[in-house]
């Protein structure tokens, strides 16, 4: 479990389709100054971009530091399994790509963003990025446009592992929009993308439980009946909630 609260931009140092175990893995390199792995352990899960992915590998890697010899930098790996390479756009990971990292929670952590899973629902096209005042509004096109009846005004999505909230939604065009504050801008790789990017998206789980459980309730017709009330649920469970996040 994640709160979508970006601790780190990392970078791509490795991705190998065919490693060691016949599979695919992924080596993120991390500021010489990073405390990530501090207390870490193999096994632990991270979120990288939004997925949640194990540690399988934690040491060093080499890197160019800037131009002045090499270095050597923290680094971790993680194995990505065929399904999450369907699912999600880490297979299009190229080196130095920038990732969002962020470490599972635990028991005492301070939930400043929203429950997050780290299971991605489908990928996002940015559509358009339009600055308004010193924050920018991003549009986004779900490449399976069933998660937008997830997608609710003022609701929580997660886009690469970044917890935002929904500023508006437009089910008939299939986009929805999110705004990035400037203090944001700088610590999440989605300020870096541009129109025709992707990015991982995974809808709040609460929508999907409330869902399921008045369908089956109400049985065959639930599918036409629960989406005008699952939107209110979803509404008055954000309204209860802290303030949006940005």
């Amino acid at each position: 479990m994640f709160t979508g609260l970006v601790e780190e931009i990392g970078v791509v140092a490795e991705l190998n389709p065919h490693d060691e175990t016949g599979g695919t893995s992924l080596t993120i390199a991390l500021p010489a100054s990073s405390k990530l792995l501090e207390g870490a352990l193999l096994g632990d899960s991270i979120s990288v971009n939004g997925v949640c992915l194990t540690a399988t590998n934690l040491g060093t890697t080499t890197t160019t530091d800037n131009g002045n010899g090499n270095g050597r930098q923290p680094s971790f790996k993680v194995g990505i399994a065929p399904e999450t390479l369907r699912l999600t756009n880490l297979g299009d990971l190229k080196k130095d790509s920038p990732v969002n990292l962020e470490r599972a929670v635990r028991a005492d952590t301070r939930m400043g963003g929203h429950f997050v899973q780290g299971h991605v629902d489908t990928t996002a096209d940015v559509v358009s990025v339009t600055p308004d005042g010193n924050a920018l509004t991003v549009r986004l096109a779900p490449k399976t446009l069933d998660a937008l009846k997830y997608v609710v005004h003022k609701g929580y999505v997660a886009l690469d592992g970044t917890s935002l909230t929904v500023t508006r939604v437009d089910d008939a065009e299939g986009w929805f929009e999110i705004m990035l504050i400037a203090y944001t801008q700088e610590r999440v790789v989605l300020a870096r993308k541009s129109p025709g990017d992707s990015v991982n998206l995974e809808v709040d789980v609460l929508a999907k439980y409330a869902e399921k459980s008045m369908a089956g309730y109400l049985g065959a017709q639930g599918e036409v009946l629960v989406r005008p009330m699952l939107e209110d649920v979803v509404r008055s469970l954000v309204a209860q909630a802290m303030g949006g996040h940005s």
